[in-house]
C-alpha cells in the first residue's frame, strides 16, 4: 500500500512538474512579448524625443535668423535714412543759397512760385513714398499673420497626433492588464482544484483502509468469539488464556494500525514540504 501510494504521489508530482514546465514557457513567453513591447516604445520615444529636439532647434535657428534679418533691415533703413538725412541738409543749404541768390537777383516772385511748386512736389513725393511703405508694411503683416495660422494649426495636429498615440498605448496597456489578470486568476482556481482534489484523494484512501482494517478486525473479533465460546464448553483455563492472547494480539494491532497510519502521514508531509520548497525555490530563480 505504502508503494501504491508512493507510485501515486509520483505520477501526480509528474503530471505537476509537466503542467508547471508549460506555466513556466508561458510566464517567460509574456515577460519576452513584454519586452519587446518595452523597447519598441523606448525606440519611439527616443525618436520622437530627437525629432522634437530638431524641431526645436529649427524653431531657435529660425527666430535668430528673423531676428537677425530684422535687426539688418533697420540697420539698412537707418543708413538710407541717414544718407536721405545728408542728401537733404545739402539741398536745403543748396536751396538756402540759392534762394538768397534769387531774391538778391531780382527774381523773388518766380522763386517763390517755384519754391511753392517744389514744396509741393516734395509733400506728394513724401506722402507716395509713406503711402508705398505704409502697404508693404501691411503686406508683410498679413503675410506674417498667415504663416502664424499655418504654424498654430501644424503644432495643434502634432499634439493631437500624440494624445492619440498616448490614448492607443494606454488602451493596449489595459487589454495586456486585464488578459494577465484573468489568467492569473484562472491559475488560482485551478491550482485550488488540484489541492481539492488531492485532499479528496487522501481522504478516500484513508477512508478505504479504514474500512478494510475494521472489517478484517470484525472478522476476527467474530473468529475469537466463536473460539471463546468453544474453550468455554471445553475449559475455563483455556479460555482465559485465549482471551489474554486475543487481547494481546488486538493491542499489537491497533499499535501497529496507529504505527503505519502515523508513518503514512509522516511521509505525506515529508512530500508535501520537499514539493513546497521545490516550487519555493522555483519561483526564486
Amino acid at each position: 500500500r505504502c508503494f501504491y501510494v508512493q507510485k501515486i504521489l509520483q505520477k501526480t508530482f509528474g503530471e505537476w512538474k509537466e503542467w508547471w514546465t508549460v506555466c513556466r514557457e508561458r510566464k517567460l513567453s509574456l515577460r519576452a512579448d513584454r519586452h519587446y513591447r518595452h523597447l519598441l516604445h523606448n525606440l519611439v520615444f527616443q525618436a520622437w524625443r530627437t525629432y522634437v529636439c530638431q524641431q526645436q532647434g529649427k524653431r531657435n535657428k529660425y527666430y535668430v535668423a528673423e531676428s537677425h534679418a530684422k535687426k539688418q533691415k533697420l540697420l539698412r533703413s537707418w543708413e538710407h535714412w541717414l544718407v536721405y538725412v545728408d542728401v537733404q541738409r545739402t539741398k536745403h543749404r543748396m536751396q538756402s543759397v540759392a534762394l538768397a541768390f534769387r531774391e538778391r537777383s531780382c527774381l523773388r516772385i518766380s522763386w517763390t512760385v517755384w519754391r511753392r511748386r517744389h514744396y509741393q512736389n516734395c509733400t506728394e513725393r513724401k506722402m507716395n513714398i509713406l503711402a508705398l511703405q505704409h502697404w508693404a508694411q501691411s503686406l508683410q503683416f498679413r503675410a506674417w499673420l498667415q504663416w502664424r495660422e499655418l504654424y498654430l494649426y501644424s503644432q495643434n495636429e502634432k499634439q493631437k497626433e500624440a494624445r492619440a498615440v498616448a490614448h492607443c498605448r494606454l488602451w493596449a496597456l489595459k487589454r495586456c492588464m486585464e488578459a494577465w489578470l484573468g489568467y492569473l486568476n484562472f491559475h488560482r482556481a485551478k491550482k485550488l482544484q488540484n489541492e481539492l482534489a488531492q485532499e479528496h484523494c487522501q481522504s478516500r484512501i484513508v477512508r478505504q483502509h479504514f474500512s478494510d482494517w475494521r472489517l478484517s478486525w470484525e472478522c476476527r473479533r467474530r473468529i475469537h468469539a466463536q473460539e471463546k465460546d468453544i474453550v468455554k464448553l471445553t475449559a475455563r483455563i483455556a479460555l482465559r488464556r485465549v482471551f489474554a492472547h486475543w487481547k494481546h494480539y488486538v493491542v499489537l494491532s491497533v499499535e501497529e494500525t496507529r504505527q503505519c497510519e502515523l508513518a503514512k502521514r509522516h511521509y505525506k508531509h515529508h512530500l508535501l514540504v520537499r514539493g513546497l520548497l521545490h516550487i519555493r525555490w522555483k519561483r526564486r530563480w
